[in-house]
């Protein structure tokens, strides 16, 4: 896939509050992990991974604070901020303790802290934590008829609300002191200006599937409880290998959001076996959560952001990665970057 270029990144993690500052931590290792106002089944604070704002905002007037400092930090690089499209990524619709009613209501909020005097022209994608992968194919599509506009992919989401706590400890998912197979609750907001021309990060390919035997298989309606064979990552990693020309053991490094329970690891290294065929070292790979816990919808722009630095600092040590993102039922996207365009 030609002509589709990541050229800035904006975050607001509990790790840092712009980009740069966010990707240095990710890269030293540093973690936002702390004591949360939510209390464990056994009375214990569960841990977690908040922003550190200026004032205790909860709900969407949170979200939008965060939104607004990622959002902010793109545009001031951008070459046309008038015209510049948002994709926003939120997670499902049905996900308890989720405060966005209406996404244009929520962007009108955001340009309004932003103190803009023009409306944002947006879509609005909400499959959750692999929605930035979706969002990169819509954005191709646009550039690709249109190579001199800009898009801005922005992801927001947070697990640090009642509502969503308390589903995720009755489905006993929360990482606690009688469950280590769980995922510590964290929250972010990221941005990501892609273009059509230009400098910029390459996007090599994008592939885009679906995993029968998803997290949720055997809970659902149908009930049934299919082995975990890793097909529909696996389909992904090849639809975006096959767009980029390149073979699993060309890539140096992979970025996952792998939220720390062993289903996801497993769909991952299942995935590597069905597609790698020559020999190569092992893959380092950085997982997102092990310094932002689950951070949801604003992973991949996460993700992307963290690859953006990696390649213009060469600590990628100049080949591809790989970026890999699924939800619970069963959505997987897969993004190949790397290399540089003056």
């Amino acid at each position: 896939m030609n002509g589709l270029r990541i050229s800035a990144a904006g975050m607001v993690t509990a790790v840092g509050l712009d980009a740069p500052s966010s990707c240095a931590a990710l890269r030293a290792r540093i973690d936002g992990f702390a004591e949360t106002r939510f209390a464990g089944p056994g009375g214990e604070w569960l841990r977690g991974a908040a922003v550190p704002l200026p004032r205790q905002w909860i709900g969407e007037k949170r979200w939008a604070h965060l939104a607004a400092g990622a959002l902010l930090e793109v545009l001031k690089q951008s070459n046309n901020r008038r015209n510049v499209e948002v994709i926003l990524c939120l997670p499902e619709e049905d996900r308890p303790g989720r405060p966005i009613l209406d996404a244009d209501s929520f962007l009108h909020r955001v340009q309004k802290i932003l103190g803009l005097d023009y409306s944002l022209r947006s879509k609005v994608v909400t499959h959750g934590r692999p929605s930035g992968i979706v969002a990169l194919s819509t954005a191709r599509k646009a550039l690709a008829r249109d190579p001199n506009h800009e898009i801005a992919i922005l992801g927001v989401d947070s697990y640090l609300n009642g509502r969503t706590i308390q589903h995720y400890l009755s489905q006993q998912r929360l990482l606690t002191a009688d469950n280590p197979e769980g995922f510590l609750p964290g929250e972010a907001a990221a941005a990501v200006l892609c273009r059509g021309a230009g400098p910029g990060m390459n996007v090599g390919g994008i592939g885009l599937s679906r995993e029968e035997a998803h997290f949720l298989n055997g809970q659902d309606e149908d009930g049934f409880n299919l082995p975990l064979r890793g097909e529909g990552m696996a389909a992904a990693y090849k639809a975006a290998l096959s767009e980029a020309g390149l073979g699993l053991h060309e890539i140096g490094v992979k970025i996952g959001d792998l939220i720390g329970e062993t289903f996801w690891f497993k769909q991952s290294e299942l995935a590597s076996l069905r597609t790698q065929r020559e020999r190569s070292e092992v893959h380092p790979i950085w997982p997102i959560a092990a310094a932002l816990g689950n951070i949801g919808a604003a992973v991949v722009p996460v993700m992307l952001g963290w690859a953006l630095a990696a390649v213009r600092k060469d600590y990628a040590h100049q080949k591809p990665l790989l970026i890999e993102s699924s939800a619970d039922d069963g959505a997987c996207g897969v993004a190949i970057v790397g290399g540089l365009s003056a």
